[in-house]
């Protein structure tokens, strides 16, 4: 069984990461982290999932995204060498809400 897949994903998780810290400008305040990368099989497309804190700026960070997509993918595909490039999509990370939801409520039935 190889392991493609899950080398790939890293490769894109280093590469976005790097370009968002150095190359693109967000809301004043605005902490932005790729939590993970899912690539399909077929190195189609390529999911990253973001959170931004605090959670009011996510908006704007999605719609900062949104409009250096083109940027973003052209940097990717000229800084990786690798083929087929994934097409890369931004996502919001759902988990890490859910579990400082559920975090939050065992915390609370703790003090109760």
């Amino acid at each position: 069984m190889t392991n493609r897949i899950p080398k790939v994903n890293e490769l894109i998780k280093r590469e976005i990461s790097r370009m968002i810290l150095r190359e693109i400008e967000f809301p004043i305040g605005a902490l932005v982290t790729v939590t993970r990368v899912e690539t399909s099989s077929d190195l189609k497309e390529s999911s990253i999932y973001i959170s931004v804190l605090p959670d009011n700026k996510e908006k704007k960070v999605h719609e900062v995204l949104k409009k250096q997509m083109y940027f973003i993918q052209q940097r990717f595909n000229n800084n990786v060498k690798m083929r087929p490039l994934p097409r890369l999509k931004f996502l919001q990370e759902k988990e890490i809400i859910q579990a400082d939801r559920v975090e939050g409520l065992l915390e609370q039935l703790k003090n109760e």
